[in-house]
């Protein structure tokens, strides 16, 4: 790829990126780690792939002004509109689309090319680790999320079987399940790399969060019942 075109399409991609934990540093990221998968593999379209890594979360912002649109489907298409009005023609800028549409990882539409299956992988591994713990909390505080729930019994939830929204919740629902969603070699091996880190900070912060309730609760309703007590 020419360095004009490549300034162009990150041109594009900066115009569009305003979501604070799906950034342009996000994108670099996803570029980066893509291109380490694709020197492990054979017959990538390096072109196809720089490109639909640059565009791949140009939706966010419509997603985020309207959540019953999906990121991906939008920047597919305003990728293919941007490619094509710029002169690419319209296979590549097809494929381009291709590789966005299936990027997400709630959608249903698995990818199918190398290249898609290579943005895929890159784009889980920047929310695994300790780095997808700290966007996966920057984004639920931007959304307003709590760390946690509690218990009926006043007791604080792993958040394995919330449906409430938590960062715990969503460690549970989503961030312990991306390990086995790679589809490359070197995405499982680099995803496998990180794994332990976000394991490790996950259990250190549920035993620090449980630790304060389970000591601190009962102290607390012991000095209300003896002041209690003391006022009859």
């Amino acid at each position: 790829m020419k360095q004009e075109t490549y300034r162009l399409l990150e041109n594009y991609m900066h115009a569009c990126m305003q979501d604070s934990a799906h950034d342009r540093e996000h994108v670099y990221r996803v570029l980066y780690t893509a291109l380490d998968i694709a020197a492990h593999e054979e017959n990538v379209n390096t072109d196809v792939l720089i490109t639909a890594c640059l565009l791949h979360d140009i939706g966010r912002r419509e997603q985020y002004e309207n959540p019953a649109l999906c990121h991906a489907q939008v920047g597919a298409e305003k990728a293919c509109r941007f490619l094509t009005a710029n002169g690419f023609d319209e296979a590549f800028a097809a494929h381009v689309a291709d590789c966005i549409t299936t990027h997400r990882f709630r959608g249903d539409n698995p990818p199918q090319s190398i290249e898609a299956k290579i943005l895929f992988d890159a784009d889980k591994i920047d929310a695994t680790g300790t780095l997808g713990i700290a966007r996966t909390l920057f984004y639920n505080g931007h959304l307003g999320e709590p760390l946690y729930s509690v218990n009926a019994d006043g007791t604080v939830s792993d958040g394995v079987n919330d449906s409430a929204p938590s960062f715990f919740q969503e460690y549970n629902y989503k961030l312990t399940k991306l390990y086995g969603k790679m589809l490359t070699v070197r995405g499982r091996e680099i995803a496998q790399e990180r794994r332990a880190s976000a394991v490790a900070f996950y259990e250190s912060m549920l035993r620090e969060v449980r630790a304060s309730y389970e000591t601190g609760k009962p102290l607390l309703e012991q000095l209300l019942t003896q002041q209690e007590q003391d006022s009859v």
